[in-house]
């Protein structure tokens, strides 16, 4: 068994609209992020996860994702599966969304791309 309290997870950004915390257990099979993000991200073109699966949950808001093929409709206590390789962006005024990826997330696998 193995915790972190929210004073020993890592804050970071991934732009301007993009807010984190991450919680590593250093488990190469799975982790945990807590994302709030405040407009569109990426600011332009897709993100990509080369790797990973992600299961999102919507802690507080609403909003969008888009896909190459379709949009979602998003908002608070909905639950989203990302597979891997799927491009997709975020459309949202404020969403606040838990993430956890399998196997675990690493800035390697994850791109933005057009």
């Amino acid at each position: 068994m193995k915790i972190i309290k929210k004073d020993e997870a890592i804050a970071g950004t991934n732009s301007n609209e993009c807010k984190t915390i991450e919680y590593s257990f250093g488990d190469k099979d799975i982790d945990i992020g807590v994302a709030t993000i405040t407009g569109r991200y990426p600011e332009s073109g897709y993100c990509v996860n080369l790797v990973s699966k992600e299961l999102v949950y919507i802690l507080e808001g609403s909003g969008k994702l888009y896909f190459e093929d379709q949009t979602i409709y998003f908002s608070e206590s909905d639950a989203i599966l990302i597979e891997n390789n799927k491009k997709y962006y975020w459309e949202t005024d404020y969403c606040k969304a838990s993430m956890t990826c399998s196997p675990a997330w690493s800035p390697e696998q994850y791109k933005v791309v057009e």
